[in-house]
């Protein structure tokens, strides 16, 4: 087998606005896993408030280079073990991870879904995201949409905008990316009009949710609280949904394993994103005939998108029908 990796940089379409900062681009590390004239793509990015250093992933890809190629073809769950031994961070497990699943696929002419028996009849539609904003340029994005979900985001809570959008009688979830106070989320939660919204996420800065409640009129969605499989039982009193994304977990196979413990003890699920090209869009993509919401938008906020494979078009979800998880290079 052999390992390739490259420096990327997404441009965005506009100005993505949210409460952490504004945006115009993100850097992308593409990662490239090969064998027998199979090429198999992962992907990971950049995030500020994550604290990503992407030249660091660089480093340690040099240093356990010979390690990864040295591995003999497996199941993927059995790379995913090896790679839990090389200490690496969960973006960039996730990116090898999906990488591997990608080629492994391509290898066997089997798709993701046919290789873990994932049911394709009902895919949940996507939201895309409205950046931070004037209420009323969010209201005018949102009418002049071809979508039919949204998230909007806010920084910090205006009450007045809040009923603005309640009146708009359309598919909305808010994300105030850990923005509000406390005062703010009880007002919410005791707020019956507030069920209308189909999720809230992360409305308080990290370890700060023992104000929400779980019985409230708000669908709570945890996202930065939200890390890994391991977050789970601690969350039960206070969120009635989860936000998982292939980067915070570290791939698919933690993702696989996260859905059937978030189903056992009763959470809604969302397969969400970052800012992503259609390699990391094509991984989330698989996933969505598991899920209650989805937020894969990441690929459709770019201009410079360097692959194919399952997209999203105007919310739907388009799945690939080529093998692995259908990512092929432009």
């Amino acid at each position: 087998m052999e390992l390739r990796f490259e420096l990327k940089q997404l441009q965005l379409k506009e100005t993505f606005s949210i409460a952490y900062g504004n945006y115009d681009k993100r850097e992308a590390l593409l990662i490239e896993l090969s064998h027998q004239n199979c090429k198999g793509y992962g992907e990971c990015v950049a995030i500020d408030y994550y604290q990503i250093n992407l030249q660091s992933f660089v480093l340690k890809l040099k240093e356990i280079q010979t390690q990864i190629e040295a591995q003999k073809i497996n199941h993927p769950k059995d790379f995913f073990k090896f790679l839990l031994n090389l200490d690496l961070h969960p973006f960039l497990l996730s990116a090898l991870d999906c990488a591997y699943w990608d080629l492994f696929g391509k290898l066997e002419n089997k798709s993701f879904i046919e290789l873990n028996n994932i049911p394709t009849d009902h895919l949940v539609e996507s939201s895309i995201t409205i950046s931070v904003g004037e209420i009323d340029h969010q209201i005018e994005k949102i009418n002049k949409s071809d979508w039919n979900k949204f998230k909007v985001k806010f920084k910090g809570l205006n009450k007045f905008d809040v009923e603005k959008l309640l009146q708009l009688n359309k598919n909305i979830a808010l994300d105030s990316n850990a923005s509000f106070n406390d005062e703010d989320c009880i007002w919410l939660q005791n707020n019956v009009e507030v069920q209308k919204f189909s999720y809230l996420e992360q409305p308080r800065p990290i370890d700060n949710y023992k104000i929400l409640k779980k019985e409230s009129f708000a669908n709570w969605m945890a996202d930065e609280d939200c890390q890994n499989i391991d977050s789970l039982e601690k969350l039960i009193p206070y969120y009635k949904s989860i936000n998982i994304k292939l980067m915070k977990c570290g791939g698919l196979t933690p993702a696989l394993e996260m859905i059937k413990k978030a189903r056992e003890l009763n959470y809604k699920i969302m397969i969400g994103c970052m800012t992503e090209s259609t390699v990391g869009i094509s991984a989330g993509c698989v996933l969505t005939g598991l899920v209650d919401y989805v937020d894969l938008d990441g690929a459709n906020l770019i201009s410079n998108d360097y692959a194919s494979g399952n997209f999203v078009e105007n919310g739907k979800i388009i799945l690939s029908p080529k093998p692995g998880l259908g990512i092929e290079m432009k």
